[in-house]
């Protein structure tokens, strides 16, 4: 398989001219080639089959233990003008980043094989789809590509009659740390990751094209391409409204993707239509539609059973590629909070010793198609997206953010959504237990300056009287014993019914100065171990707090200089004024 479209050609055999690969093959996408790929794998030991009584075709990875997340120091935004990366991003002149890279990409092929993936982001036949090519010298990448895109001939097809593609170029390298970039152009709809296997550095279809290269795209063409998964929630009526949601990594996004209702909700159900990215577009009537650019997930394993997330625990028991977790002597994967099984060998290869850390690695992985899902919603194929009635901002707070509260307004909502905080976690290289700003769940995806992504949100509310609803949530306060409030997971039903339900202007809630918040009979708890003590703590506005968090909230805010939006900043104004006057 070649191309007729000769802007791709040319570039390919530019690629292979500087990385000098022994072969050149073309994805086309097919199990056939899949099931080769993964043969191929086992047999050089890139990937080792498990247990395929218990689990049909799942496989292991084991990466380089230097290689284990994203890299975020070592990833760069490289625009003409440093102001346009913005200081939410690391800046390189990008004739100084294609240099430095390319000197590494020289002969980093020799004795391998370069892999073309064509591929599309969104269902292919969507208007709101977007495409890529991506180059690599890693099999590995191929196969979860496969489970994570459309990738094949149909993508191509639609390529080489649409002519623009975002272009990837990827290899491993020699894995060296210090020999480690990825970088995204996005003024030239390219990216360039070298010395990773690790899949956000690797599967440049993934966070390097669907949200940073495209958050780009979406404030020249007038969508928001976000960090949000989205899911349908049905009433026992049939009713369906649809709901995107932003947390940072491993703050609960697949578990609420996937969410089963608890038993005291018969009649209820939740249709996965992503648990990750989310592409909003306007559609003719002024309301918002989403698709998920993604064909599969990239989740992360430990704490996953059948208590906490069921549908992900049942759907990764067969035809699944698991990096990085611990096996079993009968070859079956193996990861804390399993809730089942014993450890034999560790996430390193190496007998487990309970001494040297966790037996499965805390950002170990599963990639697997989306149709493995039980809760899949077909509505992830349908071309034309699904309207959003809601979206929900998140974070992991001990303190300080009630259970739920909604936004004002519009720009009240952007102010809430650039206010995000979460402590940080496995999924970032560096310390855990941080709390850092993360507007929007973006801090580490956005492709430009932060001030302008905000007056880009912004602009959405000049456009329409028909956006949805915007809300925040915490699954994640505690007491003083560190004792989780809220009991989540299913539970959290609960609250996205108050969240519709405001949305059908069916429940009243209260205004604060932060925003409106249930009234505590507004949150059915029956059935819940749980006091109107907690239920008020949890849905409470500690003034004197909320005051210090605004100061910090201003002082980050004004970090962005004269580029931050004067609207943005009376936002925040009005409730720093509304704090003073509660106080």
């Amino acid at each position: 398989m070649t191309t007729t479209l000769s802007t791709l050609q040319e570039w390919v055999d530019s690629v292979a001219g500087l990385t000098k690969p022994d072969s050149i093959y073309w994805c086309d996408g097919s199990d056939t080639e899949y099931d080769r790929v993964i043969a191929e794998m086992c047999d050089s030991g890139v990937l080792k089959p498990l247990n395929q009584e218990s689990f049909p075709g799942c496989h292991l990875h084991l990466s380089d233990p230097s290689d284990v997340a994203r890299v975020e120091h070592l990833t760069f935004v490289c625009t003409t003008s440093e102001e346009d990366a913005g200081p939410n991003n690391n800046w390189m002149a990008p004739n100084a980043a294609h240099e430095k890279i390319d000197a590494l990409f020289a002969g980093a092929m020799k004795g391998r094989t370069m892999y073309v993936i064509p591929y599309c982001m969104g269902p292919i036949e969507s208007p709101y789809a977007r495409l890529g090519v991506e180059i690599t010298d890693s099999a590995y990448v191929v196969a979860n590509m496969r489970l994570m895109t459309r990738m094949g001939k149909s993508a191509l097809q639609r390529i080489e009659k649409e002519g623009t593609f975002v272009k990837g170029l990827h290899s491993t390298g020699d894995l060296d740390p210090e020999r480690r970039f990825i970088m995204h152009f996005p003024e030239e709809l390219s990216i360039k990751s070298i010395g990773s296997g690790y899949g956000g550095n690797a599967l440049l279809g993934k966070k390097c094209h669907a949200l940073r290269i495209a958050s780009y795209q979406a404030r020249s063409e007038g969508w928001l391409a976000e960090h949000m998964l989205i899911v349908g929630v049905e009433n026992p009526h049939g009713e369906v409204h649809y709901v995107a949601c932003a947390f940072p990594s491993a703050c609960g996004k697949t578990n609420l993707a996937m969410l089963i209702p608890p038993e005291s909700h018969k009649g209820w159900r939740i249709w996965t239509l992503g648990d990750d990215i989310a592409w909003l577009h306007m559609d003719e009537a002024g309301k918002l539609r989403a698709i998920n650019p993604e064909a599969g997930y990239f989740g992360v394993v430990p704490g996953t059973n059948e208590k906490t997330n069921k549908n992900a625990y049942d759907m990764i028991h067969r035809s699944t590629i698991f990096t990085n977790v611990a096996t079993t002597e009968d070859n079956e994967p193996w990861w804390e909070d399993k809730k089942s099984g014993t450890p034999a060998t560790d996430w390193r290869g190496n007998d487990y010793d309970p001494s040297s850390g966790p037996a499965a690695h805390p950002n170990s992985r599963f990639t697997v198609s989306a149709r493995n899902n039980p809760s899949y919603s077909a509505l992830a194929d349908a071309p034309e997206g699904v309207p959003i009635s809601a979206i929900v901002f998140g974070g992991r707070r001990r303190e300080l953010a009630p259970l739920v509260y909604e936004a004002k307004d519009w720009n009240h909502g952007v102010l809430v959504g650039a206010s995000v905080a979460s402590e940080t976690t496995a999924a970032n290289v560096g310390e855990v237990g941080v709390v850092r700003r993360d507007p929007m769940a973006m801090k580490p995806f956005c492709g430009y300056n932060f001030a302008d992504y905000w007056s880009h949100w912004l602009s959405f509310s000049d456009r329409s009287e028909r956006l949805p609803q915007i809300f925040h949530v915490n699954w994640f306060r505690q007491d003083e014993s560190g004792k989780f409030l809220w009991p989540g997971f299913g539970e959290n039903l609960r609250v996205i019914r108050w969240i519709i339900e405001r949305c059908e202007e069916r429940a009243h809630g209260h205004k604060t100065p932060i925003g409106y918040l249930p009234n505590p009979a507004e949150i059915d708890t029956s059935g819940l171990d749980i006091s109107f003590e907690t239920m008020k703590e949890l849905l409470s506005v500690n003034i004197e707090a909320w005051q210090k968090e605004m100061d910090s909230v201003g002082e980050y805010l004004e970090s962005y200089g004269d580029r931050l939006p004067e609207a943005l900043r009376k936002e925040h104004a009005k409730v720093v004024e509304e704090l003073r006057k509660a106080s």
